[in-house]
């Protein structure tokens, strides 16, 4: 299995990132045509990651997504279900501590974190709600949590070109750099098929979050949502 389905079985997405692992970075790169660095910055200031505190990047990937956090003397655990993107990671990273796990199971103790961040990983959760409440969980009281993900432009007639791009100019340009275009096409429909930005804050608030927020980014192609847990 390659390509994942929309019911989004674990191990269907786990071998699906498996297989894109090798250039998953330079295709996040091109197909947001190098937006993604300024969205991973823009996670990083959200999260605010100070000297000594404990940072979990859940749906880490390759770690690329943890650097930020490392430079700040935070320690950051980049944690991924896809083994094949840990191995990656390994390759180019090896001296950060690449951890398996499961967002709805996470292998780590009660209130373990300062801060969880999420990128670009929810959306491909089985159980979105069960991986907020593990997020708390895992997150220290008065700890925070920062989740960057696709979702829904807010100005109609960018949304509609928006989701052309994605239906139909996404899948040619995945073929050309991407080792596995089917998965680039699940990307897409999994993109249309997440909650807005309203609905997902909501989803936070009932996992126990406080004080959640959103900014949209991009004009809403991708909404950074940010909560604390009460201390």
């Amino acid at each position: 299995m390659t390509r994942a389905t929309l019911d989004k079985q674990p191990h269907e997405v786990a071998s699906m990132f498996d297989h894109v692992a090798a250039n998953y970075d330079l295709t996040n790169d091109v197909l947001s045509l190098f937006q993604d660095r300024r969205w991973r910055k823009e996670v990083a200031r959200a999260v605010d990651a100070r000297p000594g505190q404990k940072v979990l990047d859940l749906a880490a990937g390759t770690g690329t997504s943890s650097l930020p956090f490392a430079e700040t003397g935070a320690y950051v655990v980049p944690c991924d279900f896809s083994l094949g993107m840990l191995r990656e990671g390994k390759k180019r990273h090896p001296w950060l501590p690449l951890t398996a796990g499961d967002a709805m199971r996470l292998p780590f103790r009660d209130g373990a974190f300062d801060a969880v961040t999420i990128s670009f990983g929810l959306r491909n959760v089985h159980d979105t709600e069960a991986a907020l409440r593990e997020l708390y969980r895992v997150t220290k009281p008065g700890g925070r949590v920062v989740i960057c993900e696709f979702s829904h432009a807010t100005w109609a007639p960018f949304r509609k070109v928006y989701e052309e791009y994605l239906m139909r100019a996404l899948p040619p340009v995945a073929r050309a750099v991407s080792s596995n275009p089917d998965a680039y096409v699940y990307l897409a429909e999994s993109i249309q098929s997440w909650p807005g930005q309203r609905e997902l804050a909501g989803l936070l608030q009932k996992a126990g979050w406080s004080k959640v927020a959103w900014r949209n980014l991009s004009g809403g192609i991708v909404a950074l949502h940010r909560g604390t847990k009460p201390a």
